[in-house]
């Protein structure tokens, strides 16, 4: 319906020229400018025409129903003594149980859950809650439950509910008895219902019978109880409609007409009620036939197809357009009847009736309402809600009844040319919102129009027929006159653009026209006039942007530059990408060149003065921060690619230059560059570097980086190093060792059974790795060296934890017990005393140990430290950072020599045969060692009566040469100074140990017995797999000693029940009288030991099995899983032990005094074994899951030790004997050819070697027993564990058989010529040895000492 207004004749236009030359049509009136009245007075014809024909608002108005006669007060007196007619029986009375289920169902309509809704009712809910007070009542509840009667409980209920209803109610008032009536109904009902539900009826049906005689009685006229509107007696509701005010405040619309317009409301009531009778809906009518009138007839007052570029769009748009105008004046006619009647009812379509039947005209509107606003399948282009296709209506019959001939009639409510009018009330609008936006708000104008001014436009557009595109069009023709005027800015036009190009979403508005259908961006069925226009626009905000980002582009190199980036973003997204965009390529790249060379032509002079400005003159003031700056002030100019070929080499080389000499004037003098401004230099001149590497490929940075920033790296890592171990110690001292756990009530988890201490040191690691990580270092061999420095710093902070952590954890193990701490103050008699009296009392029961929570916490911070140390170490690329610093290394014989440093690791295994200095005619030993100097290196833990003791503790020594240790073996004693049991010596030479195998010593004591050393050696190397292994060893040995001291405190007991005195003791209970006496009669056989039971056997061990289950419940409550199958396995460790010990001595030379077991003390040792087995692997008998250690672990080299003993224990001497030399002869030559394998000789047994010379040279194993390369991660660790195990099965050796022969007094010669031989083996192995490393070396034996291997 636009007039086709010619505003953009010199754009390009895509149609032939003798197409846009015709005259526009649809220019009447359009001579005459638009004034500001004349606009306000269309505008404000549409707004009250809404007004007319808006739905009718209906009110409901309740009308009451005739007054219903009244019971008297006596109904229900009498209504009850009728029910107390009824005969007193069973079949009368309530059941048992039942008040307790009616108190339910009363709480249940109290608390608004019971599902019947008649019991909703808010009044209901307070009479049966004064009831339910009544009903608690103890009194009389007990009388009702001694009576039963249903009418007590009736009658209660009517007393309150009267009582109730009948609060303030004015005197004569008897409206309530209806109301109590009905209550009473709903109580009976309720009772009923409970007795139905329980299956109560059929035993009472006359009571039930009488039920609900008396609630139909207590009804009146039928009343439905679920029926609120029935509570008061009844009535109606009907909806009239509410007639309209014609006041202004009432009309939405007329009062934004007013707002947009600057009017008063009563200026605007006063225009309304001049011209009210002649802006009718009949007006309306004869305006929409007059159109259509013209739309036929394809006159000028209408678009035609001459303001289309293709019939068929013409068409399509006509079609639509008559649809509308059917549908419009057809919810016009129906929402005032009284137009029916000036219009013959054969040409008024009729529609088919409402599903409800209703046929009133205000529902007919509101069903026209809501389909206008659903859009249709055709996507009609004037308005985003659709009308539905209503095509049946035929309005051409009726044309010349109302209007007569519409060519020439005068439109009421359309003005002369309504695209221009509709533009001008568009800009008013706009200014009008722009203007009166809130204040204190910072956001931009995003928003350009409100909702009322929209619910406006989108009115006028429906009654004016604007086409949509058109109003898409006229609304950026104004976004772009107010840009182009500087009232608005980039946001708002960026919002303006995404305004119109969002997709209607389905909303029930009828005026939501300014959002455009998809449709919209088929152009082929715009008017030539809006396709010109929008072209004009692109084009014209085209220019003035990019006139916006030249101007924008020159300020680039200031200090705070003005951004480019909303400007790029609606050339991109809005101009560029609109298909409607004319402008040649050729243009934009002049565009493009002119820009560059303006900005190149500046660049040298811009990067003077960022020199000048940032750069002191005087090169004694210069520092890093300078660089800094600098650097920030080139990397931040925009657009960088025009100056980075002109700025980077230039900053480039003089960076390079000012950071040699400011470290040259910081060190003449004296003064430390600051660590975190090297940091921060390296940071941004990486980031320049790949700047440059980006924008200039085939150029080469001036200068390498790291190689001048290196030393702040190292400087820190130095100081971190330094500082490493008081962090630790202060990590400790905040650390109480308690158990974190956020629900006390369930017990903490795994993960929460560690203390705060250890999450904070390896919080400390991570965030010094980190600092390293972060700052992206580009040399590898630097960046492998940093972590290797690391992990030194790393493995020194875990030493130092593990050292207090233990030292604290010992302190509390090694506290008195309380009888020991009675025990001090007793005299020598009286211990004696104490001693005879608990022999005489045969005290069995020992007390599990009182474990500290703390204690346990230490463990297991140990071992989460292991876990957490073991994900740093996959975190860091341990592998990939030693492969890369070998990678780098220089050639063997071009390395720069230097001392090494080694780690002597002593491991204190055993002694035996010692002097005994107790009174029980034992001692108490524990080891320490010292150097020559006097200086303690390591103590061992104490061995309680015992003087065959097995200690099985590890110790590292540092040593750059040879190192003396003294041995000295110590008794310990409750009172007094301890005794020395005896001393000895042995000397650690580097030399001994150049092939880095471990050796085993027995070492004679000064008095009596002797000491068993495991000493091996390995050499010190700056490896980060060195330190990292070096740690995890750290850790595991410590975990190792605190699980050993649990299961010391023991180790006692399982010692006492698994004793020779355990196996008399079992052996004895089966002895009778004759049995004695048999002893002393020389003539009598002797009679076979009595048999023993597997009852007897399982009794004799339930003792253990209970002291085990009482400290492992201790235990549980703090060690986490993993922490109790540690001290579960190092438990199993020491009954395996204990077992091997009762069955045969100690390995060594000489001859034992141990006797061997019966055959049937045999038996039940290994009895005992197999139910110890069954105990520690605790198979769950209904999953069958194991629950305690697993068996690969439990089946140990030690476990196949001992159970190989059944094949050899009663064999012959001779036998023995025979056996033994085949299986050394076996294990020699299988070391034979190891030895020729390897560069390293081999070992001459798998068992430990004896004494004599063999004690001063130690004998070797092919084996590096846990190397501390084999202990750099848990993966390592248990692919050596698991090696180990594989070496034992695959080698057996005959230490069993030679401990046997120990039992053999026969065998006292060949076990000393298997010493002896030992020890000749022994000497050309390590003769054989240096020859081979001297020849490997190329030189003599000094050269073989001075430069060891290294593996």
């Amino acid at each position: 319906m636009s007039g086709s207004q010619s505003r953009g004749s010199g754009v390009n236009r895509r149609l032939p020229s003798g197409r846009l030359s015709r005259n526009p049509t649809r220019t009447v009136g359009r001579s005459r400018p638009i004034t500001h009245n004349d606009a306000y007075s269309y505008a404000l014809r549409v707004a009250y025409l809404a007004y007319l024909l808006q739905p009718r608002v209906r009110r409901t108005q309740h009308v009451p129903a005739p007054q219903q006669p009244h019971r008297s007060s006596s109904s229900i007196n009498d209504l009850m003594k009728d029910f107390s007619l009824v005969r007193d029986s069973k079949s009368t009375r309530l059941p048992h149980n039942f008040l307790s289920e009616l108190e339910k169902r009363l709480t249940g309509v109290l608390t608004g859950k019971e599902r019947r809704p008649e019991y909703n009712d808010p009044v209901v809910k307070r009479t049966f809650a004064v009831f339910y007070n009544a009903f608690t009542e103890k009194n009389f509840r007990s009388s009702v439950d001694k009576s039963r009667r249903v009418e007590d409980l009736v009658l209660i209920f009517v007393s309150h509910a009267t009582k109730e209803l009948r609060k303030d109610k004015p005197a004569g008032d008897d409206s309530y008895k209806l109301m109590v009536d009905r209550h009473v109904a709903l109580f009976v009902r309720l009772i009923s219902s409970t007795l139905k539900d329980h299956g109560w009826v059929s035993d009472r049906a006359e009571l039930a019978n009488r039920l609900a005689t008396l609630e139909s009685k207590l009804l009146v006229h039928d009343q439905n109880l679920t029926d609120p509107t029935q509570q008061g007696g009844g009535g109606t509701t009907v909806e009239v409609i509410v007639p309209l005010s014609y006041d202004v405040k009432d009309m939405p619309l007329v009062k934004t007409v007013a707002r947009v317009f600057g009017l008063t409301n009563t200026m605007v009531q006063s225009d309304i009620d001049k011209n009210k009778s002649i802006w009718t809906e009949k007006a309306t009518v004869a305006d929409l036939k007059a159109y259509s009138n013209n739309l036929n007839l394809n006159t000028k007052r209408t678009l035609n197809s001459d303001d289309f570029d293709l019939q068929e769009a013409f068409e399509t748009w006509k079609k639509a357009e008559i649809a509308d105008i059917s549908q419009i004046m057809w919810s016009i006619v129906q929402s005032n009847p009284e137009l029916a009647k000036s219009t013959p009812s054969r040409n008024l379509p009729q529609l088919s009736p409402q599903p409800n039947g209703s046929g009133s005209h205000d529902s007919i509107y509101l069903e026209m309402s809501r389909r206008l606003s659903e859009p249709s399948a055709e996507n009609n282009p004037y308005i985003l809600d659709q009308p539905v296709d209503m095509s049946g209506l035929n309005i051409n019959d009726s044309i010349s009844d109302l209007s007569g001939n519409g060519a020439d009639a005068t439109y009421t409510f359309i003005p002369p040319d309504p695209r221009t009018w509709y533009r001008f009330i568009l800009q008013q609008a706009i200014t009008h919102d722009m203007r009166d936006k809130p204040s204190d708000t910072d956001a931009p104008s995003t928003n350009l129009l409100s909702k009322q001014s929209r619910d406006l436009l989108s009115e006028l557009c429906l009654r004016w027929r604007i086409p949509s595109f058109s109003q898409t069009v006229l609304f950026l023709d104004v976004v772009r006159e107010k840009y182009m005027d500087q009232e608005l800015d980039l946001d708002t036009l960026d919002a303006a653009f995404s305004f119109v190009k969002e997709a209607p979403e389905n909303t029930k508005s009828t005026h939501s026209t300014h959002h455009p259908p998809s449709s919209l961006t088929d152009t082929s069925k715009w008017t030539i006039t809006d396709f010109a226009l929008n072209r004009q626009i692109l084009s014209s905000i085209h220019d003035t942007l990019l006139r916006d980002l030249y101007e924008a582009l020159q300020h680039c190199y200031e200090q705070r530059p003005p951004s480019i980036g909303p400007v790029m973003y609606i050339l991109e997204n809005h101009i560029y990408s609109d298909p409607l965009f004319s402008k040649s390529p050729e243009e934009l790249e002049r565009y493009s060149i002119q820009l560059g060379e303006g900005l190149r032509a500046r660049a040298q002079d811009i990067y003077r003065e960022y020199l000048h400005k940032e750069v002191p003159l005087v090169q004694d003031e210069w520092e890093f921060y300078h660089i800094i700056q600098l650097g920030k002030a080139v990397i931040n100019v925009n657009p960088f690619n025009c100056l980075v070929e002109t700025v980077l080499p230039l900053f480039e080389e003089d960076s390079k230059d000012m950071i040699i000499g400011i470290l040259a004037v910081s060190e003449s003098k004296g003064v430390e560059v600051g660590i975190q401004d090297g940091f921060d230099l390296y940071k941004e001149l990486v980031e320049i570097r790949r700047i440059h590497g980006e924008a200039l490929p085939n150029v080469p940075f001036q200068f390498n980086i790291e190689d001048r920033l290196v030393d702040f790296v190292w400087h820190w890592i130095h100081i971190t190093d330094s500082k490493v171990s008081d962090l630790v110690d202060e990590a400790i001292k905040q650390d109480n060792f308690a158990v974190r756990t956020s629900n006390p009530q369930v017990g903490p988890s795994d993960e929460e059974r560690h203390s705060v201490s250890v999450i904070d040191i390896f919080q400390l690691f991570n965030q010094t790795i980190d600092r390293i990580v972060t700052l992206n270092w580009d040399d590898e061999l630097q960046s492998a060296k940093f972590m290797t420095a690391l992990a030194r710093t790393i493995g020194s902070g875990i030493a130092r934890y593990c050292e207090i952590v233990e030292g604290k954890f010992a302190k509390e193990m090694d506290r008195l017990t309380p009888e020991q701490e009675a025990a001090t103050s007793q005299t020598r008699q009286e211990r004696w005393v104490q001693i005879a009296k608990d022999a005489w009392n045969n005290k069995e029961k020992i007390e599990p140990f009182q474990f500290f929570p703390e204690s346990f916490v230490k463990l297991n911070n140990i071992e989460f430290a292991t876990y957490r140390l073991d994900l740093l170490e996959k975190n860091i690329k341990v592998d990939k950072c030693a492969e890369v610093v070998q990678k780098h290394a220089p050639p063997l014989n071009q390395r720069q020599r230097k001392v090494n440093n080694y780690i002597f690791t002593i491991k204190i295994v055993e002694a035996e045969d010692l002097k005994a200095c107790d009174i029980n005619g034992l001692s108490d030993p524990y080891v320490v060692l010292g150097d020559e100097y006097q200086k303690r290196l390591a103590k061992t833990r104490i061995i309680y009566s015992s003087l065959n003791p097995r200690w099985d503790e590890t110790v590292d020594i540092k040593a750059q040469g040879p190192l003396n240790i003294i041995a000295t073996v110590w008794d310990w004693d409750t009172l007094g100074d301890h005794d020395c049991v005896g001393r000895t010596s042995i000397k650690l030479d580097p030399s001994h140990f150049s092939d880095y195998m471990p050796r085993e010593y027995w070492l004679d004591l000064d008095t009596q017995g002797r000491l068993l050393l495991r000493v091996s050696m390995e050499g010190e190397r700056d490896d980060i797999q060195f330190y990292f292994g070096k740690a995890f060893r750290t850790l595991k040995r410590t975990e190792r000693d605190m699980t050993r001291q649990i299961t010391d405190k023991l180790s006692s007991y399982i010692h006492h029940c698994l004793s020779r005195n355990a196996l008399k003791s079992l052996l004895s209970t089966g002895i009778t009288m004759s049995s004695v006496s048999s002893l002393f009669s020389r003539n009598r056989p002797q009679l076979a030991a009595p048999a023993v039971t597997q009852t007897q056997i399982i009794s004799a061990l339930t003792p253990l099995f209970t002291y085990f289950d009482d400290n492992f419940a201790i235990m549980q409550m703090t060690l986490t899983s993993t922490a109790m199958r540690l001290v579960m396995t190092r438990l199993w460790k020491e009954v395996l032990v204990t077992i091997e010990s009762l069955l045969v001595p100690p390995l060594s030379d000489k001859p034992s005094q141990q006797k061997q077991l019966t055959q049937q003390e045999l038996d039940i040792v290994f009895k005992w074994l197999q139910l110890l087995f069954d105990f520690f692997h605790a198979v769950d008998e209904e999953t069958g899951e194991v629950r305690g250690v697993a068996i690969d672990v439990l089946k140990s080299p030690k476990y196949h030790d001992i159970q190989s003993l059944n094949f050899f224990y009663f064999e012959t001497t001779e036998n023995l004997i025979r056996t033994s030399e085949r299986m050394a002869s076996a294990t020699a030559s299988r070391q034979q050819q190891q030895r020729n394998r390897l560069s390293a000789p081999g070992s001459l047994g798998g068992g430990p070697p004896f004494g004599g010379a063999a004690s001063l040279l130690g004998t070797t194993s092919t084996r590096r027993s846990k190397s501390i390369m084999l202990s750099r991660n848990l993966g390592t660790m248990r692919k050596a564990k698991e090696e180990k195990r594989k070496e034992a099965q695959a080698d057996p050796n005959d230490d069993m058989i030679l401990r046997i022969l120990r039992m053999r007094p026969e065998a006292a010669g060949y076990l000393r010529d298997r010493s002896r031989q030992k020890e000749r083996l022994a000497a050309a192995a390590a003769a054989e040895m240096i020859v081979k490393q001297s020849m490997m070396s190329g030189g003599g034996r000094m050269v073989a000492m001075t430069n060891l291997p290294r593996r």
